[in-house]
């Protein structure tokens, strides 16, 4: 059964999150943000669900510091902060997905069972593109031997352009394969994740090219073919 962290200060809050949950998955909850710092890092779960204004350690504070430590769950921010700079500023620092209160219970479980089908399902898979290779079940990214630290959402993006390789993807056909979701049509959150997978794939030999209008292709740089 997956397992979710649900990190909300208000009790009332916390149980209607809890509601439609406690069926289908295994719920653990936290308070404040230290608390929720120290789950994560001593045990895995599948999704956060995080309130912004959370005492102690904000849940931004809490999605950077745990993205800084590798940790790969999928992290859903709550918070009634609707301005688009504070938007871009969480999917910058790791969130997977951002919804905005007063919020639908039932859009939140929707967006939970999104997010959890499109967990690898595979136990041996693997990937392979230029130097560059996926280890499904491992989640774990190489190029050459050197490992590649990615965040949930990163590694999700570089499996999808890599299991489509030389092929132009547009911005919504991966806000809908990655993120489920159309965010109202904004798809800036793709260009921001494919900036910092290019910064990770540097010293690779395949390279993330823009197509002006349309989307981005994976493709081996020049003369690498």
């Amino acid at each position: 059964m997956n397992k979710i962290l649900i990190i909300e200060d208000e009790d009332n809050i916390r149980k209607i999150i809890a509601y439609d949950l406690k069926r289908d998955y295994e719920l653990s909850e936290a308070a404040d943000g230290e608390t929720a710092l120290n789950m994560a890092l001593n045990e895995h779960f599948d999704v956060l669900i995080i309130d912004w204004m959370i005492p102690r350690l904000s849940g931004l504070e809490l999605v950077s510091r745990l993205r800084k430590k590798n940790i790969d769950s999928i992290m859903i921010m709550l918070t009634a902060k609707d301005d688009e700079a504070d938007i871009l500023q969480a999917f910058e620092e790791g969130v997977d997905d951002y919804i905005t209160k007063p919020f639908s219970p039932r859009e939140l479980v929707a967006r939970v069972n999104a997010h959890i089908k499109r967990l690898p399902k595979a136990d041996h898979e693997k990937l392979t593109f230029g130097n560059v290779s996926i280890h499904l079940k491992k989640r774990e990214v190489l190029i050459g031997n050197e490992a590649v630290g990615c965040t949930k959402k990163e590694f999700d993006l570089l499996v999808y352009l890599m299991m489509n390789h030389e092929i132009v993807l547009s911005r919504d056909q991966i806000c809908s394969e990655i993120w489920g979701f159309e965010y109202d049509g904004d798809t800036r959150i793709v260009d921001v994740h494919i900036f910092k997978l290019r910064s990770k794939l540097a010293k690779s030999n395949v390279t993330i090219q823009s197509n002006r209008g349309v989307g981005y292709c994976m493709e081996l740089k020049d003369g690498q073919a």
